[in-house]
């Protein structure tokens, strides 16, 4: 369901599945809890062993929210409690990163990925979310809603309410105030003056940019984005553009976050379209 968190997902299919039993039936512990060894030999074992009168095939359920925050022994100790009361009781993991999870609890499940949600059904529920609280809004902002969240439905909403709050209106400029990252219309506008080999063009665009106090980090970040879906530009220059602002994202990470490493890209860029031009 689009706006619905991983772990929302998992209770809802708990009730559904457990009914009036679901409140003694379900043990959960999210992030702020202590998920050391201790934790699970105590408290989530002897939850395990609890007797519980149940509909029939059905089993209790413990919900472990932001698992990779486990630390390694606890996860160790869990696999035998996972294996000693299987026949009673279910585990479900939600993490962010499956490869902090060790591979014998991963065995001992089935993966589902949840994938980023769609442009289309994030502006589905972020028009529902505007009806009911007589957001006003203009075109751009929902672009813009839909440009920042990149997918993230909570993101999307938190930008929503941000910006409401603090302007009154939901416009594109506001959003971008308000998420503190560069306007991908100047980012494009970069970009494009490397395609047409006016890197002069490009380095004014930059410099309005950087005496914003904008990060290398956001910038570059922005870069790649915006040329996901840079228009008038063929499949092949795009592959490559995107290969050297990596390359460049690769450097600032490494802590080179400098004028002159995005300087350096663009000049790169401007290059490789003289080159694709030839």
């Amino acid at each position: 369901m689009p706006g619905i968190g991983k772990t929302t997902s998992v209770l809802c299919l708990a009730r559904t599945l457990l009914g009036d039993t679901y409140k003694e039936a379900v043990l959960e512990l999210n992030a702020s809890d202590e998920r050391g060894i201790d934790v699970v030999r105590g408290r989530i074992k002897a939850f395990a062993q609890k007797k519980i009168n149940l509909p029939p095939g059905r089993q209790k359920i413990v919900i472990l929210d932001e698992a990779d925050s486990m630390t390694p022994g606890a996860q160790q100790a869990l696999r035998r409690t996972m294996e000693i009361y299987s026949n009673t009781t279910r585990f479900a993991f939600a993490c962010n990163q499956s490869n902090k999870i060790i591979e014998p609890l991963q065995s001992r499940c089935a993966i589902l990925r949840y994938t980023r949600l769609t442009d289309e059904q994030v502006l589905k529920r972020l028009l529902q979310v505007i009806d009911a609280e007589g957001v006003k809004y203009s075109d751009d902002g929902l672009s813009a809603l839909l440009f920042t969240a990149e997918g993230d439905m909570r993101q999307a909403l938190n930008n929503l309410q941000s910006t409401w709050s603090g302007f009154g209106f939901v416009s594109g400029d506001n959003v971008f105030k308000v998420v503190d990252s560069p306007h991908p219309l100047a980012v494009q506008r970069m970009i494009q003056a490397c395609t047409q080999y006016n890197i002069d063009g490009a380095l004014e665009e930059l410099n309005t940019l950087w005496d914003k106090g904008y990060s290398a980090v956001d910038i570059i970040a922005t870069m790649f984005r915006v040329t996901k879906s840079l228009p008038d530009v063929s499949e092949g220059d795009r592959l490559e553009y995107i290969k050297e602002i990596g390359f460049t994202h690769m450097r600032i990470l490494d802590g080179v976050g400098t004028f002159l490493q995005i300087a350096g890209c663009l000049a790169r860029l401007a290059k490789l379209s003289t080159k694709s031009k030839a």
